[in-house]
């Protein structure tokens, strides 16, 4: 095997795109600052009607920056950014990057321990929400060492027209914050910038901690990822030299959450650092995400399979033109086949030249490092790594590398790679770890293979197997069959404790409409699975459900439906020994 072979980015396939980059040495905020001077009168961001050149985004950005310097928010100090894609968060999280400080970036409808898990994990001295979500922090506040509140309100950030109507619908259900609160106001905390006359911006290293993100914590304990100037910066070129058919002014959907790698990373700060335009939805469903596509004629959409899933049955949809978009791209869950074949299908029937391009990462890299090249398609796999990232795959929790076409665990090295776990050094040594070659490498947790071309195919998450009678089952491809049956819109497969098998297999399924939720349908479904599944890896029941539980970035939540069936067992058995 040649290992060099192996562990080339782009290996064969390149399209154009280098194998290696100069990386810019600074902050995000000089990044961005540097686009800014070439295109100040380009548009940076859309929001709710509303358009703000780079220009305008930098002022505020560095109003933003004194005002935090006032409230005495001081070199690495940690702010807890719980926020919507609205302009008051792009403002902030580069003005906390101006003045050295970390972003801890956040889900503002996380409930109200998970909140005082955040803050405390992080150390955050400030914190930025919006109103509707002000008592929340307020009743867990006293547990932490947050100094100042700050509340920002989607009415500030808008024309005076869209504002009205916003108050008379969304504003007048959000719960009235007392006079007397002791927080700081947006409009309050801008003022307070007129106080700060100089030394507000801090120089930052390349490799200095400029973000906190979150494990989505469905492989264990909850854990922050510390993440790099670098690694935002080096990503947003990388994403750049993957898709050469960009250029200065193209706009991205950017509905996927500012807590997401993907959202922050891709939607966000890539477009920002490469003189893009971002098209911010605050509050994302699959039918404002196309309604923004239609009205932007949007160049660059980005969004998980569910997504996609959605758009195929919204009628808004029907006749649209698609015929602007230059990429799509799918992450943060495993892409099946069959669904995958759905959507080329309904983009060339939207009049869209291009297919999507399914990407793979983690947290851990931020996101993305690995890409379907623009015009090399092969069924099943994520793509290739990005320039300068490597991908291994090897025995599972061993350096041992393998094979191609041998499955095995997922490693990535690269400059996207975290500075490690917050709090958790002993984590950070299991997952980081230098081999012989030099290179720290990510140890994913994550199954796949590599063909001779180094093209990547994902096979699911180690953890995310089910033991039963001493064979392995992989539950993703279970889902990718039963996804493929014409009958079923989408499933999740998941293990069911059992005292004979140790695990059984047991399959939940969403019908397409009009299917009837029977037991006709069910067999029908079974006598499928027959043909297409080992008899080891039979589900010995199929369920039904009008919808799946999903996590907050739209995944299907398989854990909510395993603590389920985990319940009724347990239920079941206190009513025998009653």
């Amino acid at each position: 095997m040649e290992q060099a072979k192996v562990r080339t980015p782009w290996a064969g396939h390149t399209e154009g795109v280098p194998l290696h980059l100069d990386y810019f040495e600074g902050s995000m905020f000089d990044k961005v600052a540097h686009i800014a001077r070439q295109y100040p009168d380009n548009v940076a961001f859309d929001f709710m009607g509303r358009s703000t050149t780079y220009r305008q985004m930098i002022k505020e950005i560095e109003r933003c920056a004194r005002a935090l310097k006032t409230i005495g928010v001081r070199e690495n100090d940690c702010v807890t950014i719980a926020m919507p894609n609205c302009p008051q968060a792009i403002y902030m999280f580069y003005a906390v990057n101006l003045v050295g400080g970390i972003c801890n970036m956040i889900h503002p409808l996380s409930a109200e321990k998970e909140i005082e898990f955040y803050l405390n994990e992080s150390r955050s001295v400030t914190a930025i929400t919006l109103d509707q979500f002000y008592h929340k922090f307020e009743s867990i506040r006293e547990n932490t060492g947050v100094v100042n509140i700050i509340i920002a309100s989607v009415k500030d950030a808008l024309s005076r027209h869209v504002r009205a109507g916003y108050m008379l619908t969304e504003g007048r259900r959000i719960k009235k914050i007392p006079k007397e609160a002791p927080v700081i106001r947006w409009k309050h905390f801008l003022q307070m910038s007129r106080h700060c006359f100089y030394r507000y911006r801090v120089e930052r290293k390349s490799d200095d901690p400029a973000v906190i993100l979150y494990s989505g914590g469905t492989t264990g304990t909850t854990k922050g990822i510390v993440l790099t100037n670098k690694n935002f910066n080096a990503m947003s070129q990388q994403v750049l030299a993957a898709n050469p058919m960009f250029r200065v002014g193209d706009r991205m959907l950017a509905a996927m959450p500012l807590f997401h790698g993907f959202g922050l990373g891709v939607c966000v700060h890539t477009m920002l650092a490469v003189g893009g335009r971002c098209i911010l939805i605050p509050r994302f469903t699959a039918k404002s995400y196309a309604k923004q596509i239609v009205k932007y004629r949007c160049n660059f959409i980005a969004g998980v399979p569910t997504l996609y899933e959605a758009l195929l049955r919204l009628p808004s949809m029907d006749g649209a033109d698609l015929s602007s978009l230059k990429g799509v791209f799918s992450g943060g869950d495993s892409l099946s086949i069959e669904l995958k074949k759905k959507f080329d299908k309904f983009l060339s029937d939207h009049n869209a030249s291009i297919q999507v391009r399914e990407g793979y990462g983690a947290t851990e890299t931020v996101t993305a490092c690995c890409l379907t090249p623009p015009r090399t398609h092969k069924e099943g796999s994520i793509g290739v790594p990005f320039p300068d990232t490597f991908v291994k795959i090897v025995e599972p929790g061993t350096d041992r590398e393998l094979p191609y076409g041998q499955e095995g665990e997922i490693l990535l090295a690269g400059p996207t790679v975290m500075k490690g776990y917050m709090n958790h050094p002993e984590e950070t040594a299991q997952t980081l770890r230098t081999h012989p070659d030099g290179l720290t490498w990510v140890y994913t947790g994550d199954l796949g293979c590599m063909d001779e071309e180094g093209f990547i195919y994902f096979r699911g998450r180690a953890k995310r197997m089910i033991i039963t009678s001493g064979y392995n089952v992989y539950p993703s491809q279970l889902e990718n069959i039963l996804d493929a049956h014409e009958k079923v819109q989408m499933s999740c497969v998941i293990g069911v404790p059992d005292p004979y098998r140790m695990q059984k297999v047991k399959a939940f399924v969403k019908l397409v409409p009009g299917a009837d939720a029977d037991e006709s349908t069910r067999a029908e479904i079974m006598e499928y699975c027959k043909k297409n599944i080992a008899k080891y890896a039979m589900p010995y029941d199929i369920e039904f459900r009008q919808e799946m539980p999903k996590t907050l970035v739209g995944k299907v939540a398989y854990r909510v439906l395993e603590a389920e069936e985990k319940a009724k067992l347990q239920s079941a058995a206190e009513g025998k020994n009653a």
